[in-house]
């Protein structure tokens, strides 16, 4: 009960942003500036979260999320409706990141440093932290670029299998069967680190 509650409660904070967000993109398209620069910062983080799982230099990340949101800013006013804004915006980013890291020889390793994110000044719980974060970081390296595109955009962007299969042009079919392996292939490593911890 209490899950379905939480379910929910997620469900409807992620459909209030998209409101927000669709009311931010129509003022873009009319030359808002401000309601740009407003959804870059909402988005920034959570772009630099998604791509950083697909590149290892700051460079090249700082790029992407640029160039993701300058198209996102000349295209606005060819958003449809047909999609959350998040997706749109994933997707774009998706896009990108394939056209670049193809030309590119920084190609993903999961390693993007989010040390920074560690918020808790208690010196016991920030070590506790950062060795489960580095633990999952080390299994997500073990899955494919695929593979971790479907776990990031799931688990840490609230997407479900539709928007995922939109925001990188497959069947849903395949983003379920991707997220299969993965699950599968991130169990395994965990299991794996714990027995080498013992």
């Amino acid at each position: 009960m209490a899950e379905t509650k939480s379910t929910a409660d997620t469900a409807g904070r992620y459909e209030e942003q998209d409101v927000r967000d669709r009311a931010l993109v129509r003022l873009i398209a009319a030359g808002d500036r401000l309601a740009f620069d407003h959804l870059f910062r909402v988005y920034r983080p959570r772009l630099e979260r998604f791509l950083g799982q697909l590149t290892r230099t700051h460079q090249l990340l700082d790029e992407l999320v640029d160039d993701t949101m300058l198209v996102v800013w000349r295209r606005a006013s060819t958003f449809n409706n047909s999609s959350r804004v998040s997706t749109w915006i994933f997707a774009i980013a998706h896009r990108y990141a394939l056209k670049t890291l193809g030309r590119s020889s920084t190609q993903g390793t999961g390693q993007f440093d989010e040390d920074s994110a560690a918020t808790d000044n208690e010196p016991e719980r920030s070590l506790i932290d950062k060795q489960q974060r580095d633990l999952v970081r080390t299994a997500l390296a073990t899955l494919s670029p695929e593979q971790r595109t479907v776990v990031e955009l799931t688990y840490y962007h609230g997407c479900a299998y539709r928007e995922i299969a939109q925001i990188v042009g497959c069947p849903v079919d395949t983003v379920k069967t991707r997220m299969f392996h993965a699950r599968r292939k991130l169990r395994l490593a965990l299991q794996a680190q714990e027995m080498e911890g013992d």
